[in-house]
């Protein structure tokens, strides 16, 4: 055993030492441990020389086993060839773009985004002279005509936030593949229990496990999955900007994840039924879910999603821009309830201008679609025909 002797030592010493290991057979538990330990010990040079050829645990910014069990998860769960698994969703996305980007590059973006990731593309990007072009990722002309001889990297989600359109993955894969660029997905929203962008040409696929993988909003952590010879390079800055997930924030994930099927499939059949309903009330002016027949891309969303029921847990919808009746609206609700996130096992909401778009230039949201009286629905896991009628009588508001 480390570091065993008979020698006796002083109290205050001793208070260091002793405890210090787990001496007993502890090995395969039923859950796996929570290994908080910023480092771990070696008995000598050739003991750490060992420990480095392995690739073993020594300092937990660079490798920690609940984070590691986190990757192997992820690698899994998206068809991926390795992972890095980062402090947030905003982490991963940020840390795949740098890695992959330099001076001189060109990005070509999705123009509906989550707010921060554009920012990220507008505000941060130009600094190191990348500059970013964000065009309709429904418009195939769009991408075609937008792509420059220096575009090094398509970037876009399986379902916008928050307008809820589906790009077509396979079909922008092959033309960023076509134009020697790598493609970043955003998987957040339909997570690998809807798509697995991998297999669809996309080389890297970002998550933010904070939202539906956790599913309990209980831990911000992010992933970022693909090709070993792109995650290599995405390691290698995650270690540099030190933005790896803690330990017991990857065990979290990791034990959400396991019930991830159940709860996203339901969320997924909720939302449908919530969107069908919606789409009949004559105080909602637009609902947008790819279940919907008049959803632009109802039919690329059943070729890429399946069927009507697994067309994502997240719906917005267009309400009178009116805020007395907005606030009236979110009042009255009794299930669903205001939340600065999505994704959890409750149907939360969000209002995109006062919080995921909120510095988004007003021309900028009008072209995108997001109104004032726009909302975005993360819908849970709550019997679905109480979660209906609910929304239901909360909309008679707008009755008087």
């Amino acid at each position: 055993m480390l570091k065993q002797t008979d020698k006796e030592f002083s109290f205050e010493t001793s208070l260091l030492r002793e405890g210090a290991y787990i001496n007993a057979p502890a090995t395969n538990p039923e859950t796996a441990p929570i290994y908080l330990t910023t480092a771990f010990n070696v008995e000598d040079l050739d003991d750490l020389y060992e420990r480095y050829e392995e690739r073993g645990f020594c300092y937990n910014r660079n490798r920690n086993p609940n984070r590691s069990a986190l990757m192997d998860l992820m690698t899994y769960a998206e068809h991926g060839e390795a992972s890095v698994i980062c402090s947030s969703g905003m982490a991963a996305i940020s840390t795949s773009i740098l890695a992959l980007v330099k001076a001189g590059d060109h990005v070509l973006s999705d123009m509906t985004l989550y707010g921060e990731t554009i920012d990220i593309l507008k505000h941060i990007l130009p600094k190191y002279n990348v500059d970013s072009t964000f065009v309709d990722f429904t418009d195939l002309d769009a991408i075609k005509a937008s792509i420059r001889p220096n575009t090094v990297l398509f970037y876009t989600e399986t379902v916008s936030n928050p307008m809820i359109t589906v790009p077509d993955l396979q079909t922008i894969a092959d033309l960023a593949h076509n134009n020697h660029a790598v493609f970043i997905v955003d998987n957040t929203f339909m997570t690998s229990v809807g798509i697995r962008p991998l297999d669809y040409g996309a080389d890297i696929v970002v998550n933010s496990l904070t939202k539906f993988a956790n599913g309990h909003s209980d831990a911000v952590c992010g992933a970022a999955t693909g090709k070993k010879e792109y995650m290599d390079k995405v390691y290698e800055y995650q270690i540099l900007l030190g933005c790896t997930a803690e330990p017991f924030t990857s065990w979290l994930v990791q034990r959400g994840m396991r019930t991830m099927q159940l709860r996203v499939e339901k969320q997924m059949a909720n939302a449908a039924m919530l969107a069908k309903a919606l789409e009949t009330s004559p105080y909602v002016k637009r609902v947008n879910h790819p279940s919907l027949k008049n959803h632009p891309q109802h039919n690329l969303a059943l070729k890429q999603f399946g069927n009507e029921n697994k067309c994502g847990g997240m719906i917005s919808i267009v309400l009178e821009d009116d805020k007395v009746k907005l606030n009236a609206f979110m009042r009255r609700l009794n299930l669903a309830h205001y939340a600065m996130t999505l994704g959890g096992y409750r149907t939360t909401l969000s209002h995109p201008i006062s919080s995921s778009h909120y510095d988004t230039p007003e021309e900028e949201r009008l072209k995108m679609g997001i109104t004032f009286g726009l909302l975005r629905i993360s819908v849970g896991i709550e019997n679905g025909e109480e979660l209906v009628q609910d929304f239901l009588q909360a909309l008679e508001v707008y009755a008087k």
